[in-house]
Parts: C-alpha cells; sequence; structure tokens
C-alpha cells in the first residue's frame, strides 16, 4: 500500500510541475520576406534575424546595454568562433596572439554579399518560447554569445532585419547554443514558409514532437533520414546525392560529378545553384521530359523568353495544374541510404511575373564545370519549403518529411499558450 502512494504522489508531483522547468525544445516562427526571398526569425526585442543554415555564427548591430563577453583569445570561445574564416576576408580574430589575454574578436560576414567585418562578442539573448510539439508553452530567455557588427553589414537582408542566425554544425551556431543552455539535443526542425497568404513557418531547437493541428501525427516519427556529409573547412550542412532523376529518367550526370564539390544546402539563395556540369544536362533533360509528357496528350508547354536568372520560362497557362503545382516532370535526388528527394511543380516551377513559370534551377556564374572548389549543387530556399527537415547534428542526419498538398507550415499553432 505504501508502494502505491509513493507511486501516487510522484505522478501529481509531475503533473503540479511547471512546463517551464521541463526540458522542452523552443519554438520561434519563421517568416519569407517576399522582397528578398529570405527567411527571418524573431530573437529578442524586435530584432529579427535573417536564417543561414550555413552560418557558423549569430551576429546583429549591437545596441547600447550589450554586454561584453571579454573573451581572451587563449580562450576555447574565441577559437570556435574563428574557427571558419571568411575567404577574402582579414586574419582570423587574434592573429599571431591566440595564446595571449588580447580581446577576441570576431569576424562576421553576410551571407548574401559575402562582405564581412571585425566584431565583438557579447552576451545575448534568445527569446522564444518553449513547446510541447502543439502549442508555445512558455517564454524562455536563452543565454548566447553573438559578435556585434556595423550597420553595412545588413546590406541587401531583408528591411528591419538587424543580423544573422547562423543554424551550421558548428558551436557557436544558434542550435548549439541552445541545446547547451537549455540541455536539449544539439538539432532543430525547420518548415519553411512559402510566404505571402500563407504565413509563418515554424523552427523547433531540440527536436520533437511536432504536430500539425489539422495532422495529430507527430512529424518525427515517419521521416526519411540521410546523412549529414561534413566538408571540411566549411561549417555548412551538406548531403551525398547518388544521382538525379527527371521523372522516371536518370539525368547523365554521373555520381562521381556529384561527389565532386558534394551537394549543400542554403537558405541565402532562393533557387537551386548547378554547376555548369550538372547544369547543362539537367536543363536538357527537363525539356525532353517536358515533351515526352505532352506526348499522350497532355498539356504542351509554350516557352517564353526567358526572366533572369531562369534560363527556361513557359507560359503558365500551357502548363496542366495539379494538387503538387504545375504538371512538369518532378526532379528526384537520389540520396544516400536509398532515400529519394522529390521535387514536384510546387518546388521546381516559381511565378516571376503574371502569366510566366520558370524552371527554379539557375546555373552557378564564375564556376568552371567540374570545379570541386564549388558544390556540385547547393539546394535553395525555394526547394526546401513547406517540407519539414530535421537537421540532427548528434546523428549526424537529414530528416525530411512532404507536407501534404493541403497543408502549409503555418498550420503549426503560434497563438495558442499553455
Amino acid at each position: 500500500m505504501a508502494r502505491v502512494l509513493l507511486v501516487l504522489a510522484a505522478s501529481l508531483v509531475a503533473l503540479a510541475w511547471p512546463a517551464s522547468c521541463q526540458r522542452l525544445p523552443v519554438l520561434a516562427p519563421v517568416t519569407k520576406d517576399l522582397a528578398t526571398s529570405l527567411y527571418t526569425l524573431p530573437f529578442h526585442d524586435g530584432a529579427n534575424l535573417v536564417l543561414d543554415i550555413a552560418g557558423p555564427l549569430v551576429w546583429f548591430t549591437c545596441q547600447r546595454g550589450n554586454l561584453p563577453a571579454e573573451l581572451p583569445c587563449k580562450s576555447p570561445a574565441c577559437r570556435l568562433a574563428n574557427a571558419y574564416p571568411v575567404p577574402g576576408c582579414h586574419a582570423p580574430g587574434c592573429g599571431r596572439h591566440w595564446h595571449d589575454d588580447k580581446t577576441c574578436t570576431a569576424y562576421p560576414y553576410n551571407p548574401v554579399t559575402g562582405a564581412c567585418a571585425a566584431g565583438n562578442l557579447v552576451h545575448t539573448r534568445f527569446v522564444a518560447n518553449a513547446t510541447d510539439g502543439r502549442n508555445p508553452v512558455s517564454q524562455v530567455n536563452v543565454r548566447a554569445v553573438a559578435a556585434c557588427a556595423p550597420r553595412k553589414l545588413l546590406a541587401s537582408l531583408p528591411r528591419g532585419s538587424t543580423g544573422v542566425a547562423g543554424l551550421a554544425g558548428s558551436c557557436l551556431a544558434l542550435p548549439a547554443q541552445v541545446a547547451s543552455t537549455q540541455k536539449v539535443a544539439n538539432k532543430f526542425l525547420l518548415c519553411l514558409p512559402r510566404g505571402g497568404a500563407n504565413g509563418d513557418g515554424v523552427a523547433i531547437f531540440g527536436g520533437g514532437p511536432l504536430h500539425f493541428w489539422v495532422d495529430p501525427s507527430d512529424y518525427t516519427q515517419s521521416m526519411d533520414y540521410t546523412p549529414l556529409v561534413a566538408k571540411q573547412g566549411s561549417p555548412a550542412h551538406y548531403i551525398s546525392v547518388k544521382s538525379i532523376s527527371m521523372d522516371n529518367t536518370r539525368v547523365p550526370v554521373s555520381e562521381r560529378a556529384l561527389a565532386t564539390g558534394g551537394v549543400m544546402l542554403s537558405t541565402r539563395v532562393p533557387h537551386a545553384l548547378l554547376r555548369r556540369d550538372v547544369y547543362r544536362p539537367f536543363v536538357d533533360a527537363f525539356v525532353k521530359a517536358l515533351a515526352a509528357q505532352a506526348a499522350p496528350g497532355g498539356p504542351v508547354a509554350r516557352a517564353v523568353r526567358p526572366v533572369a536568372p531562369f534560363e527556361l520560362c513557359y507560359d503558365a497557362q500551357t502548363l496542366g495544374n495539379t494538387r503538387f503545382g504545375y504538371w512538369v516532370p518532378s526532379v528526384t535526388l537520389a540520396l544516400d541510404g536509398g532515400r529519394g528527394w522529390r521535387m514536384p511543380g510546387v518546388n521546381s516551377m516559381v511565378d516571376v511575373e503574371p502569366g510566366t513559370a520558370c524552371l527554379a534551377f539557375v546555373e552557378m556564374k564564375g564556376v568552371k564545370a567540374g570545379d570541386g572548389r564549388a558544390p556540385a549543387v547547393i539546394v535553395g530556399g525555394f526547394q526546401m519549403e513547406n517540407i519539414v527537415l530535421e537537421f540532427d547534428m548528434e546523428k549526424k542526419r537529414l530528416g525530411m518529411r512532404t507536407m501534404p498538398y493541403y497543408m502549409q507550415c503555418s498550420h503549426f499553432n503560434f497563438t495558442r499558450s499553455a
């Protein structure tokens, strides 16, 4: 009898324990800026930071009241802040003074322009909400270290943004800092929104569960996984792609060509970029597949004048429509692990002006065919929209699950609080 009472008492204590004391994941809404096609999240006190899933740091234009971190060059944190020097930037933080008490300097950079600047490290906080996977539960203040930057570093970023939140696999990126402070897993869920009337997307630091109000299932329990690949000298997230197919026909690009430079995921480019040796066979295969699609009596797509930066554009009225966007050949990346990342029309065709839709894959500029210093493919934000992605830095894997056609990232409940 005493044992039963003890168990019952423990259960009541657990029920009474405030949600804010539980180690829950941390939730933030993600918004798409239609003018730049970049994504932002609220950070603190009205500050909005641009998401950069390849960025190693958190940085913003500091204001009075930010407390200096006062990290010496010899501190491990200073080395972490300078672990990924930016090409063309100044010498890493402390130059030749890594073993003395000189104040640490970091070099944050703009992911769009590539510009960088010296900045001191400061203590800051990420104000967000803990979540049970269904609703925001309680506000949390996540301690973090960030780099200060001059206002000129905000060039080409969305109006009103004040910096960048790096989401790479580095130790001072936002996911790692949330994991360290909140004692949650070093991983994050990301569902990028299409923007406009479709509302917010969602980022959840610390992992699932993840439920949408129109679907009670936990999206983290039915994901396809592929390994995340590390590339020396880069904090970015890469995946291994074995081949590319257009519908069921393989694009004549070798696995070796795709492995040369790898396949990188990026939110700083709006649409996928393909190195020339991948791009030319890719667009040729798309044209052939689109023509073959019309042969059995399907709609005949009419090409129109290209709209930069795209090469293949069509009269939207001549493209058939489906629940998954325009009826065009689907693009599939065959991933390591046997899974495929299928991109139907909704993730491969973009409306660029009234009545005109273009293939949302662009040739890289200034990169020679086969140049391994550049990725073979950079998967852009548009290709990742409305897909639940799980970046798991602990297990070194990427999980993915495509949202049903009738759902959007905004179907997560951001308004209800427990």
